[in-house]
């Protein structure tokens, strides 16, 4: 099965941002170098953040949820009085 030049793009887009290129240097390329029009690349450029956004999300969401259990409670030490704060005073 063929790909759409729009998902072409995308991955495009994907790869070249994991390889570390910018935005702005990737549109030049596809509009003025390759020939292809502003308005689809800017349609799969924001496709790929979506896709990418997606993506990261669904690395980080987890179903089970951790149970923080405290082992030992920690003893707040005594406050000090402003003047013996002031100068050092125990």
């Amino acid at each position: 099965m063929e790909k759409s030049a729009n998902q072409s793009l995308v991955e495009y887009f994907k790869k070249n941002f994991n390889k570390g290129y910018s935005e702005d240097s990737l549109k030049f390329s596809l509009i003025r170098q390759q020939g292809y029009s502003r308005a689809l690349v800017e349609k799969a450029l924001e496709q790929a953040k979506n896709e990418m956004a997606t993506e990261s999300n669904k690395k980080f969401v987890s179903e089970e949820k951790p149970e923080i259990t405290i082992t030992e409670e920690l003893e707040e030490p005594p406050k000090k009085g402003f003047f013996k704060r002031l100068f050092g005073l125990d």
